[in-house]
C-alpha cells in the first residue's frame, strides 16, 4: 500500500498495523479519511492479514475532524453531504472490516477519534490517552452516537455538553478499555493481543466478528438464533474440524482459512 500518504501500513505475522500519520495531531483530513477506508477495504480481502491494529503517530491518536481544511472540502452545494457521507463510511469501514480491529489509543481521541475507537472491536490505551467530545466548544457535534456504544447515559451527556475528556485510568475503571499501559508498552501489548487473535482460525474470527456486528441490534431471541445458525456454519469448515482434531490430539492446530 505504497500509494498512501497519511496512513502508514505494515504487515507482520498476520497482523496489519495502521498508523494515522497526519501531523501535527492526526486530524481526520479528507485524505486520511479516504486512505483509511481504502486500506481497511483492501485488508478485508487480503488472506495474509488476520488482525488489525489501529493507532496514531506521535502523542495524539486523532484530534477529530480537520476543521482547518473544512473550507477546502466544502465549497458549494452538495459538498457537505458528500463530506458527511465519506466520514460515515470511514467509521463503518472499521466496524465492517472482515478482520478484528484493535484500537491502540496512544493519546487523545477526540470527536472522530472517539468514533474510530468505538467502531473498533477491542480497545487498549496508554496511560496518557483520553476520549472526548469537544465539539460543543466550536459549535458542532460529532461522534456522540458512536460514543453511546461505549458510555452510559450520564457520562456521555457530560462529555457532549461540557467537553469533558475521560482519562485512560477512568476508561479502564469503566470497562471501556482492556488495558491501560505506559506509552512505551502500548504497541507491544496491542501486538500480543493481535497475535493471539491471529493464531485462531481466520474463518472463525471473520465470521465471529460478522455475527457480533449483526446481532448487536437484534433482540435476544433473534440474535441468539442467528448466532446458533452461524455456529453451525462455522462447524462445517475445515478449520473447525482441524481445531477439534488438534484438541483431541493435544497439539497446536494448523489452520488453512477454509
Amino acid at each position: 500500500m505504497n500509494d498512501l500518504t497519511q496512513l502508514q501500513v505494515t504487515i507482520t505475522d498476520h497482523v496489519a498495523t495502521l498508523t494515522l500519520n497526519a501531523p501535527p495531531v492526526n486530524a481526520l483530513t479528507r485524505t486520511l479519511n479516504d486512505e483509511l477506508t481504502l486500506a481497511l477495504d483492501r485488508i478485508s480481502e487480503i488472506d495474509e492479514v488476520r488482525c488489525v491494529i489501529l493507532t496514531g503517530a506521535g502523542k495524539v491518536f486523532c484530534a477529530g475532524a480537520d476543521l482547518k481544511g473544512r473550507a477546502e472540502v466544502i465549497k458549494g452545494p452538495g459538498d457537505l453531504l458528500a463530506h458527511s457521507r465519506r466520514t460515515r463510511e470511514c467509521f463503518h469501514a472499521i466496524r465492517e472490516c472482515a478482520k478484528p480491529v484493535i484500537a491502540a489509543i496512544n493519546g487523545a481521541a477526540l470527536g472522530s477519534g472517539v468514533a474510530m475507537a468505538a467502531s473498533s472491536d477491542i480497545l487498549i490505551a496508554s496511560d496518557t490517552a483520553s476520549l472526548g467530545l469537544p465539539e460543543v466548544d466550536v459549535g458542532l457535534m460529532g461522534g456522540a452516537r458512536h460514543a453511546m456504544r461505549l458510555f452510559g447515559h450520564s457520562r456521555l451527556r457530560r462529555m457532549a455538553l461540557t467537553g469533558y475528556r475521560v482519562p485512560a485510568a477512568e476508561l479502564l475503571q469503566l470497562g471501556i478499555i482492556e488495558a491501560c499501559v505506559p506509552p512505551a508498552e502500548l504497541m507491544a501489548a496491542a501486538m500480543a493481543l493481535a497475535k493471539t487473535i491471529a493464531s485462531k482460525s481466520p474463518v472463525a474470527t471473520r465470521l465471529g466478528k460478522h455475527t457480533l456486528n449483526v446481532i448487536e441490534d437484534m433482540s435476544l431471541r433473534d440474535g441468539y438464533r442467528y448466532e446458533q445458525d452461524m455456529t453451525a456454519a462455522i462447524g462445517k469448515t475445515e478449520d473447525a474440524r482441524e481445531a477439534q482434531a488438534a484438541f483431541r490430539e493435544k497439539r497446536a492446530p494448523v489452520f488453512v482459512g477454509r
